[in-house]
């Protein structure tokens, strides 16, 4: 069907909304009505997610509906005779809590029970809420760290983790099948509740969460001695995170934190930041001129749905600098494992698992420990489904995960990224340190020199609509097919297509080369958003030398990005 049928469908349709069709009406702009019609909104391995608005290609309760239906055709059809309960959590994003309704609604109409949280939560809560209540299923409404016109919808298994790509592959066949919006069954709101079948859940479900996190705590008596000592600011960016992650450290003794008041209060349009993403330095701007006059031992901030962290330290001059997602990683990694040694709680079967864009440097702080490694594709839900292989075999522990994108996790009762739980192990690593005259970045100095100047860094470009999507073929077909055996005179040692399928990880369309100096570089498309990510690592003698290779490096590869899609 062309994008012009999709479009007249839409405002003919007696199904879709009233509101929506006005907003269709009222575009002029031709080239705006293709991109919102021209597709659906397509259902990825993570479910959900794009520009909120009327139209096929867009997040409305109508694209909702249609992955709420097809979702509950499948629960029904793998669970026959069986009786199938799922979980919804939804973030501070603008519709989040009427997506989630929605779904919730339509859910119940197919004779599935819903736990509906009874305000905003963060993803990491509905992971574990899934296992705690024996639900076949769950789902989250949020676009994590997406600018504010996004919001997504994402999928997660009865294992609590986020479904994965055979899964995702079966939802999708069942969405697909839905050719008529008549077809979604829906229920009054009141009547579901009224049947049983739409469950209000809250603080029994919050209090068994926090009884888990809390119980991750390492090095108790230090905690439970010192946690008034540290001074700590917080900014939860208008997100799900102020209550729980505020309750966690208020149960365990840290007194002396503030947080940031501009951005304290959730809301959707996230009017202090363009971005409501803690990788972003800029979004820390209120926290720091807060921090002039407290003088914080630390200061973090959460992402909308709570899974992301992102850190600022104050370094040997006096400068604030926020850490890099591997930074945190290898700072919280090297704490755990030898936290756990010190205190002869390590175990062989520990296991630490990472993603293949992640930074190689702890590999040697793993290897002093004799604790494994595993690497999995990029995106969390691989460290999921890690956790569940794990407790199925009982061959491994999972210790730590953790990806460079900011996502960090301890224990196996959640099985996504958890900013509460990293918060709360950032915190005691930080007061560890303290009381040993040293900051976080005197750690981090001293893993540096030990094992190594390691330097990495994101690209990111934003190439979108149908012209976008081209582009980004072309880039990964060259890297495919057309590099050739160097890069700027050095030799390319290895290179991994994932598409085909090796290191037994799933197919997936990303490349990895591997250089003779042992940098190396990532191409992949955005699984959730109009991007092409390139990631790049190098290794120095110094952190100027690595600094050095690396803006060479970046800058070669770019170069030849940019000749592609000019």
């Amino acid at each position: 069907m062309g994008y012009r049928q999709n479009y007249e469908q839409w405002l003919n349709s007696e199904f879709i909304d009233s509101e929506l069709k006005e907003e269709i009406k009222n575009i002029k702009d031709e080239k705006e009505i293709e991109d919102r019609f021209y597709k659906n909104l397509e259902f990825g391995t993570g479910g959900l997610r794009g520009i909120m608005g009327a139209g096929s290609n867009r997040m409305n309760i109508h694209t909702v509906g249609k992955a709420t239906q097809g979702l509950s055709d499948y629960l029904l059809d793998k669970y026959k005779g069986e009786r199938i309960s799922v979980s919804i959590a939804y973030d501070s994003r603008n519709n989040s809590e009427k997506f989630a309704k929605e779904a919730a609604r339509i859910f119940c109409a197919n004779g599935i029970t819903v736990n509906l949280f009874d305000s905003l939560r963060p993803t990491p809560m509905l992971s574990f809420t899934i296992r705690h209540l024996n639900c076949k299923a769950g789902v989250v409404v949020t676009a994590s760290h997406n600018p504010k016109e996004y919001n997504g919808y994402k999928v997660y298994g009865e294992d609590g983790g986020q479904i994965t790509d055979n899964s995702a592959e079966k939802i999708i066949s069942y969405i697909n099948k839905i050719k008529d919006f008549s077809v979604i069954k829906i229920m009054d709101y009141n009547e579901a509740i009224e049947k049983g079948l739409l469950n209000i859940i809250g603080e029994d479900v919050d209090k068994a969460y926090f009884s888990n996190v809390k119980s991750l705590t390492i090095r108790k008596e230090l905690v439970e001695e010192h946690a008034k000592d540290l001074k700590i600011i917080y900014t939860p960016l208008h997100g799900s995170g102020n209550i729980p992650v505020r309750r966690v450290l208020r149960e365990l003794g840290y007194e002396n934190l503030s947080v940031v008041k501009e951005q304290e209060l959730p809301d959707g349009n996230f009017p202090t930041v363009s971005y409501p993403n803690p990788e972003e330095k800029e979004v820390f701007n209120y926290a720091l001129n807060m921090a002039k006059s407290l003088k914080p031992d630390i200061i973090f901030g959460t992402d909308p749905d709570c899974d992301r962290i992102g850190v600022v330290i104050k370094d040997s001059t006096g400068e604030y600098k926020t850490l890099t997602g591997n930074q945190t990683g290898i700072l919280l990694t090297n704490y755990i494992v030898k936290s756990m040694k010190e205190m002869g709680k390590l175990s062989d079967k520990d296991v630490v698992v990472k993603t293949i864009v992640s930074t190689d440097m702890v590999r040697k702080i793993l290897n002093e420990y004799g604790v494994e490694l595993i690497e999995v594709l990029t995106g969390f839900k691989y460290i999921g489904e890690k956790i569940k292989e794990f407790n199925e075999s009982g061959n491994k522990s999972f210790l730590f995960g953790f990806e460079e994108s900011y996502g960090y996790l301890a224990g196996d009762f959640v099985r996504d990224k958890d900013a509460v739980i990293a918060a709360m192990l950032i915190c005691e690593m930080t007061l560890y340190y303290k009381n040993k005259g040293m900051s976080l970045y005197d750690a981090l100095v001293e893993l540096y020199e030990k094992y190594g100047y390691y330097k990495e860094e994101l690209v990111s470009i934003k190439l979108e609509g149908k012209e976008g999507r081209e582009k980004i073929a072309k880039v990964l077909d060259f890297f495919r097919n057309n590099i050739g055996d160097e890069i700027n005179g050095v030799n390319i040692i290895d290179k991994k297509d994932y598409i085909t399928g090796i290191d037994n990880l799933p197919k997936s369309n990303v490349l990895k080369f591997t250089l003779e100096d042992n940098s190396w570089f990532v191409v992949r498309p955005s699984g959730t958003e109009p991007k092409m990510k390139i990631y790049f690592s190098v290794t120095g003698e110094s952190s100027n030398d690595a600094e050095m290779r690396l803006e060479k490096f970046k800058n070669n590869i770019i170069n030849i990005v940019e000749d592609i899609i000019k």
